[in-house]
């Protein structure tokens, strides 16, 4: 839980592409108004960021930001973090303990990933968006509460409401506004800017007295690789490469440190023969190359799923309207 004096916003988004700010756009003018917002991304796309900055942009920001990962929680627990419960409410419960909702008072709740809350939860969370009321876990008594929620997710949420695993009043309440965070891949230029960053922090941290850089070959591989764990992922990888280099010049990254150099003789030659593949790719080629798999992967899905475009795009792990775009893209190439 952040608390009103616990040293606001310290972590601030870097990216100069056009995609990114018009993101960082409008998260600021949802920031400024009293109603729940929704936050959609991949893995290490920074929605827990956003969340953040969504909150200490807001008019709540000097009160609290309570943050509750509902995928760290068992579903059995999720009602009772939230609502807090009385004592003597099961076995175990000694004494009273106030719930995520209640510590948020006058703040900011993050649900992150919220698709995961059990449906009897999700009903409880549904009247406090609709009455701001809520009973603790064990207890008839009802409490008022004043929160903004702020939910994030990678999941397909309409789907899952479909598919009965969501509610969709609930989703109607929470979806004022929802927000896509654009993936590093289609962040152009961000990709340099944040290794840079990464890099200084990394050398400042080994107490480096030269800050590193990047050879050309190593600059293609950050720009061309495709990044499907983002931000994060493009941390650890710089990171990774800084301290092991005995040089200022990064020469070398490693995207896979799971690749055992004990594994069979012949997992080690196949492993050999992708590499010295990849070696020779033509770089210049990426963007047709990139077509091509686009169309290939759509092409598949689609043929998968009968023609469905909802069910090629939970094939795919996308969001129905990602999905719609991409057939819009190619679909001359279909």
């Amino acid at each position: 839980m952040e608390s009103p004096q616990g040293g606001g916003y310290n972590q601030q988004p870097l990216g100069e592409s056009e995609v990114f700010l018009d993101f960082q756009s409008k998260l600021s003018r949802a920031a400024t108004v009293n109603r729940s917002i929704l936050l959609v991304g991949e893995r290490g796309s920074g929605k827990e960021i956003a969340a953040r900055r969504l909150h200490f942009l807001s008019p709540r920001w000097q009160q609290s930001l309570v943050t509750v990962n509902c995928a760290a929680l068992p579903p059995s627990l999720i009602e009772t973090e939230l609502f807090g419960y009385e004592q003597g409410a099961f076995t175990g419960a000694q004494k009273t303990r106030k719930g995520r909702f209640e510590e948020a008072e006058g703040g900011t709740l993050f649900l992150d990933e919220i698709g995961l809350i059990p449906l009897e939860v999700q009903e409880k969370i549904l009247r406090v968006v609709e009455y701001g009321t809520y009973e603790r876990v064990g207890s008839s008594v009802t409490h008022e509460v004043n929160v903004k929620i702020i939910g994030a997710t990678n999941a397909d949420l309409p789907t899952l409401c479909q598919e009965g695993k969501f509610k969709e009043d609930l989703l109607d309440r929470l979806s004022f506004e929802v927000l896509f965070l654009p993936p590093l891949r289609e962040r152009g230029e961000d990709i340099l800017l944040l290794a840079s960053y990464f890099a200084s922090k990394m050398a400042l941290e080994c107490g480096r007295e030269e800050m590193p850089f990047f050879c050309e070959e190593v600059e293609a591989s950050l720009r061309s690789y495709p990044w499907p764990g983002n931000v994060r992922e493009l941390k650890n990888v710089v990171e990774r490469a800084v301290y092991r280099s005995d040089t200022p010049e990064i020469e070398r990254l490693d995207f896979n440190p799971f690749d055992n150099p004990f594994s069979p003789p012949e997992m080690q030659r196949e492993e050999k023969t992708t590499t010295k593949e990849q070696k020779h790719l033509d770089l210049s080629q990426f963007g047709q190359a990139r077509v091509d798999l686009d169309v290939s992967y759509l092409a598949e899905a689609l043929k998968q799923a009968g023609g469905n475009q909802r069910e090629a795009a939970k094939l795919l792990n996308l969001t129905y309207d990602q999905l719609r775009g991409l057939y819009r893209k190619y679909q001359d190439l279909l």
